[in-house]
């Protein structure tokens, strides 16, 4: 089993308050697969509809940010593998 990755880096490196703060996180699970499933639905009179496929990932990763100054991150994006949270200085 892999053990998941993640790195973060911050808009900036000094802020003044007030200020917007940008959080990227890039993070990755190797262990973490899209699956997919096809479905046919047949009747008593065995008709069956077209397949249907859907794609589910199984075990997707949480992000969860906080800090120690009680801040509310907010996210503005996540697409799998990169999310990007927002807070003010």
């Amino acid at each position: 089993m892999a053990t998941p990755t993640a790195t973060a880096a911050l808009s900036a490196s000094v802020y003044t308050p007030g200020d917007q703060m940008l959080l990227t996180v890039t993070y990755s699970d190797a262990d973490t697969r899209p699956l997919t499933v096809t479905i046919v639905v047949t009747d008593a009179q065995g008709n069956s509809s077209a397949p249907v496929k859907v794609t589910a990932v199984i075990d997707p990763l949480t992000l969860t940010v906080t800090d120690d100054s009680g801040r509310t991150w907010t996210r503005v994006s996540d697409n799998g593998s990169v999310a990007v949270y927002r807070a003010v200085a």
